[in-house]
């Protein structure tokens, strides 16, 4: 492990892109955003921009910046790495605990350099392997009580519960455990579901998890195992896709591909469709690739790693494949270019005035790619009639200080039983709450 000093001068040759190779940003970051983003020419420089934060935590008292109208707390400190959040039917919270598995060490330059960067990030830190529970139990929005619910899980990240099956999405497999309401912990053996694209070198392994409204099927978000293809597309086999999984057969197919890294799934209300959260490919310039947010349309292709936004090429794959890209569908809302956008969650509680009732929250990871960052914040799209109705409006931001260290990195969001905003903030290790600072029903303006 380097030194602190040394990580520092890496991290400043490497975020100076060697002077000329340098890519700033010439557009804000709200040009990559919403229905109709900018898309300029790419750009390709021979060594990649890199501006990673260095993560450092929340120094004490300090918190993130809420939106005019709202407030933050701590709904519960002092975890491990949280990364996503399920909320339970009686209004307990679940927090995966979990980081990147055990792979093969891999040699070279570029190898070791993203090694040290991911430590210089805050994520660098081994897997806890963990669910844990945290309870509310007087209501006064801190969590009194943590227990551990799972353990000795394998990167787990998506969960569900339908009727009493709590299901988890491990880096591998979906696995199934009885629940019984007001557990605390979980002690039996699980049942293996379906296994998922995973193996010794597992690029993207976050393996997301919704269900079905009816409770018949699962959905699986898999991502891609490159960035742009660029270690060919046999280890691409059955990823960058949303995977079917039908609980009465045990069978499944890929619903949706070329969605390079589907996180954050969840059900329109007023519609009913299901919609992802996509992280979009980097390396083409500090303006591209806008990550999205999209209904997604059974069987449908969304250009990974062929295109992007419908039939924009990518000049890095070779061979194309124009078929492909012909029928690939158009994102329904750009999020802005290398914001990490990983959480979505669709407002249906009645605490937060009626401006955000049926809008998507959206938690930003932050880039890495990216001159000046972008992300490093919690947004909001209004929806109106199951569409996005409005520009994206900052949530929680503060996340970065103002010579750019990382306090914290949001990822998952959820909305607990009580209407609040429940975000997982894996280097600040808490989970923060976020409520209206006027009563229920009163105006906020965005």
């Amino acid at each position: 492990m380097l030194k602190p000093l040394a990580i520092s001068l890496l991290i400043a040759l490497l975020a100076s892109g060697l002077a000329s190779c340098r890519d700033e940003a010439s557009l804000p970051v709200e040009a990559g955003a919403g229905p109709n983003p900018e898309l300029p020419p790419p750009r390709q420089r021979l060594i990649p921009t890199v501006s990673v934060a260095h993560a450092v935590g929340w120094p004490e008292g300090a918190k993130p910046t809420p939106a005019q109208g709202l407030r933050v707390e701590r709904f519960a400190n002092g975890l491990v790495h949280p990364r996503w959040l399920y909320v339970l039917r009686n209004g307990d919270v679940l927090v995966a605990e979990t980081n990147t598995p055990a792979q093969p060490k891999e040699t070279g330059l570029m190898a070791w350099i993203a090694r040290e960067v991911m430590d210089w990030a805050g994520a660098g830190v081994p897997s806890p392997n963990r669910i844990t529970l945290l309870r509310d139990a007087d209501n006064d929005g801190i969590a009194e009580t943590r227990s551990t619910f799972l353990s000795g899980l394998n990167s787990p990240f998506g969960m569900t519960l339908i009727g009493e099956q709590f299901y988890v999405a491990d880096t591998d497999a979906v696995v199934r455990f009885p629940y019984h309401e007001g557990d605390t912990a979980i002690t039996a053996h699980g049942t293996k579901v379906a296994d998922l694209p995973a193996g010794p070198y597992n690029y993207h392994w976050t393996k997301s998890l919704v269900a079905a409204p009816d409770g018949s099927k699962l959905f699986v978000g898999v991502g891609s195992n490159s960035n742009a293809g660029e270690n060919g597309l046999a280890i691409e086999e059955g990823r960058a896709a949303i995977v079917e999984i039908d609980l009465a057969t045990g069978k499944s197919r890929r619903y949706a591909t070329g969605l390079r890294n589907p996180v954050g799934l969840a059900f329109e209300p007023v519609t009913g469709a299901l919609w992802v959260a996509v992280n979009e490919r980097d390396e083409l310039g500090s303006d591209l690739v806008p990550d999205y947010m999209t209904a997604v349309k059974e069987g449908g292709f969304y250009g990974w790693p062929y295109s992007y936004f419908g039939d924009h090429l990518d000049p890095r794959v070779s061979p194309q494949r124009p078929d492909l890209v012909a029928r690939a569908i158009v994102p329904d809302y750009a999020l802005g270019p290398h914001t990490a956008s990983l959480g979505l969650a669709f407002y249906e509680g009645a605490l937060f005035p009626p401006h955000y009732r049926g809008g998507a929250f959206i938690g930003q990871h932050g880039s890495w790619n990216r001159d000046p960052p972008s992300g490093y914040k919690v947004v909001f799209v209004p929806f109106s009639g199951g569409h996005s109705s409005g520009p994206m409006e900052d949530v929680l931001t503060g996340f970065l200080s103002k010579s750019g260290e990382a306090y914290g990195r949001p990822v998952g969001v959820a909305v607990d039983k009580r209407g609040a905003l429940l975000v997982a903030d894996d280097v600040g290790n808490v989970v923060w709450r976020v409520t209206p600072s006027a009563p229920a029903g009163a105006a906020i303006a965005p």
